[in-house]
C-alpha cells in the first residue's frame, strides 16, 4: 500500500498534477449521509457530473418539493446528473433530529438521490460545499430548497431561489444544456 502511494505521487508529480487538483474544490472532502455514519467521498462520488446541490428542511413551504427533486433525479441520474440534499436547520425548519429528517425524506417522499447529513449552509460556519457555492456565486441560501447548478468541472453555473419548481422548464433546460453539451 505504502509503495502505491509513493508511485501514485511520482507518477503526479512527473505530469505536474498534485492530488488537490485532481478534484475540484467543491468536491474536495467528506460528508456523512443523513442519519448514518456512513460518509462519501464527494469527489469519487461525483467527480464529472453534472450536480443539483439544494439545501433542504423537513418542515417548510417548499419541502413538498422533494417529489420534483426525486423526480429530476430519476430523469438524468442514468446521464451523468445527481441532486444533492443538504438539510440545514439555518432557517429553522428542520427541527428535531436527523432521524426525523430522514423519514420525512426517504418515507414521506421516497428521496433516493444523496442526502447528507444537517450542517449550516451559510455564514461562517456552512459546511466545506456551500462554503465553495457561495465563493464561486456570490450567493448564500436566502431560505430553504435554493438550488445551485454545478457543471461537470466542479464550477456553479446557475442557481435558483427556493419559488423555482426543479422541474420547471428553465431549470430542466439548463440541467439538459449541461448533460449533453453541444
Amino acid at each position: 500500500m505504502k509503495l502505491s502511494i509513493q508511485v501514485l505521487l511520482g507518477f503526479l508529480s512527473l505530469t505536474g498534477t498534485s492530488l488537490a487538483e485532481t478534484c475540484p474544490d467543491i468536491l474536495n472532502g467528506f460528508q456523512r449521509k443523513l442519519n448514518s455514519t456512513e460518509t462519501v467521498n464527494l469527489c469519487e462520488a461525483f467527480k464529472g457530473k453534472t450536480l443539483l446541490v439544494v439545501n433542504t428542511a423537513s418542515q417548510c413551504g417548499y419541502t413538498p418539493q422533494f417529489e420534483q427533486l426525486e423526480a429530476l433525479h430519476q430523469k438524468y441520474k442514468d446521464d451523468g446528473f445527481s441532486v444533492i440534499g443538504f438539510p440545514s436547520n439555518d432557517f429553522n425548519q428542520d427541527r428535531g433530529n436527523e432521524e426525523r429528517s430522514a423519514k420525512v425524506c426517504y418515507l414521506d417522499y421516497g428521496v433516493t438521490f444523496p442526502m447528507m447529513a444537517r450542517s449550516a449552509v451559510k455564514g461562517s460556519g456552512a459546511n466545506p460545499v456551500f462554503a465553495e457555492i457561495s465563493k464561486q456565486a456570490g450567493v448564500e441560501p436566502r431560505w430553504n430548497f435554493y438550488k445551485y447548478l454545478i457543471n461537470a468541472k466542479g464550477e456553479v453555473v446557475a442557481t435558483f431561489p427556493s419559488s423555482v419548481a426543479p422541474v420547471s422548464s428553465k431549470l430542466t433546460a439548463l440541467v439538459e444544456s449541461q448533460i449533453n453539451p453541444k
